[in-house]
């Protein structure tokens, strides 16, 4: 069981992640020209909240995760609520080779700076992705490591051109970003801190 197993039963009951997933998906609609024709990926859904957000201007939205506590989580809220373009896959695409699947859209919120080999994984994306496909990535603005404090062994958020480069090296076109919402929080010595989240859309 991995950290976001043991998190999932609690996380619809936070009501920044509600917030978060709106103004990114609110973003999302305003600089990506979404339609019902597109099949779109979300990496690392959570519990679906954003994915819910977009499936009403897209025509099937499969989620992945190798989180299947939060998978199940949002089979529930399928099954909840009759959604037909919605479904959900456990699998871990940082490791492993999802085939010949491709995509009109991939998109993934707060989940990139948790993987390890940054470069991999959009590899893996631009792999994914059909001709004049779209990547959205929405994460952490480069930050000191409070966000997550001590024993994150993840990155500290990203440095946007640094990450553009390695979207270009992979193939992708049309690099743009904005900031798009901030996570208020306390650091330690009980200061408030904001967390400004960036969506960087591309393609490729």
């Amino acid at each position: 069981m991995n950290e976001f197993d043991i998190k999932a039963a609690g996380w619809d009951n936070n009501q920044m992640h509600w917030d978060r997933s709106a103004a990114i998906a609110k973003e999302m609609l305003r600089v990506l020209p979404l339609n019902k024709n597109m099949n779109a990926l979300e990496f690392g859904p959570g519990t679906g909240i954003l994915s819910f957000m977009l499936k009403d201007h897209l025509k099937q939205i499969t989620l992945i995760d190798n989180s299947i506590e939060m998978l199940k989580i949002i089979d529930g809220k399928i099954a909840n609520t009759n959604t037909a373009n919605l479904k959900t896959l456990n699998f871990d695409l940082e490791h492993n080779n999802l085939g010949q699947s491709k995509f009109d859209l991939i998109f993934t919120q707060m989940v990139l700076h948790h993987i390890a080999d940054v470069n991999g994984i959009i590899k893996q994306f631009a792999k994914h992705l059909n001709q004049n496909g779209y990547l959205a990535i929405a994460d952490l603005y480069k930050e000191d490591g409070s966000f997550h404090g001590e024993g994150f062994t993840g990155h500290k958020g990203f440095d946007i051109d640094e990450l553009s480069l390695i979207l270009k090296q992979n193939g992708f076109k049309n690099i743009s970003h904005t900031q798009c919402y901030s996570v208020k929080r306390e650091i330690p010595n009980g200061e408030p801190f904001e967390y400004p989240i960036f969506l960087l859309t591309a393609s490729i």
